[in-house]
């Protein structure tokens, strides 16, 4: 996969369309601004007409721009917009993404770990196709935590904390451990795909952070938010994440 594999995303008002053809997104873009003539569209793409032609009729197919006669003369057509942009994949995470793929495909697979390497490529496979993945991998954490809360007996923020780390640890996951009580602090250091993760520029651990707030929430039965503010993806040596207790 080359950078320059580029997705995005737009809206018809019945769903979602995502287009990895550059000459289609091309034509989407020139058409932002207002009606263009099927002539406009050749002499800007630079392509030949009957390529046009095709390119054109899949973007109507999937309701993104509409067609339309010139008054004056029936057999020349113009298009104009049916749809929104709503998102794009970005270089670099498309480059990450690569990463990952290329370790699937080599002898490092087996030091790395087969599934680690399957979830970081999902998270950065949604990302890289123009699709915000922390929301989804938030919720999916959350989920997760309060299934292996049922695990935990502590009812004491501190010792729950501890638990969570043992499992952390029992199924090298990393180490999580307690930074501060007075805001709520917990460090995650050597995550269970650390290294796989370089400096990407944003933080990567949505899924850790549901997962911690999932099994506070359903074990001590009070509302809190947790938000990472430091992590491995900007450069740093730990991920740190502060508990936000919604109750106080």
């Amino acid at each position: 996969m080359n950078d320059s594999d580029r997705t995005a995303l737009f809206s018809n008002g019945n769903g979602f369309v995502a287009l990895n053809s550059p000459v289609k997104i091309e034509i989407l873009d020139f058409l932002k601004v207002s009606t263009r003539s099927f002539d406009e569209i050749v002499k800007h793409t630079g392509k030949a007409k009957s390529t046009i032609s095709v390119h054109l009729n899949d973007l109507r197919s999937f309701g993104l721009v509409e067609e339309e006669c010139d008054q004056n003369d029936k057999r020349r057509k113009a298009y104009h917009l049916k749809c929104e942009h709503m998102a794009h994949s970005q270089p670099p995470i498309l480059r990450h993404y690569k990463n990952v793929l290329e370790t699937l495909a080599s002898p490092q697979l087996e030091k790395h770990g087969c599934f680690k390497c399957f979830f970081r490529a999902i998270q950065f496979g949604f990302d890289a196709h123009g699709i915000n993945s922390d929301p989804i991998m938030r919720k999916i954490g959350r989920d997760i935590g309060t299934s292996i809360s049922s695990n935990f007996t502590s009812k004491d923020i501190k010792f729950l904390v501890q638990e969570l780390a043992e499992f952390w640890k029992r199924y090298q996951m990393g180490t999580m451990y307690l930074v501060n009580s007075e805001p709520l602090v917990i460090a995650v250091e050597k995550c269970f795909d650390y290294k796989l993760i370089s400096t990407i520029g944003k933080n990567l651990c949505s899924f850790t952070e549901g997962i911690i707030e999932g099994t506070i929430v359903h074990s001590l039965n009070i509302s809190c938010c947790v938000q990472e503010i430091e992590c491995c993806g900007n450069g740093k040596e730990r991920c740190l994440f502060i508990v936000h207790f919604l109750n106080k």
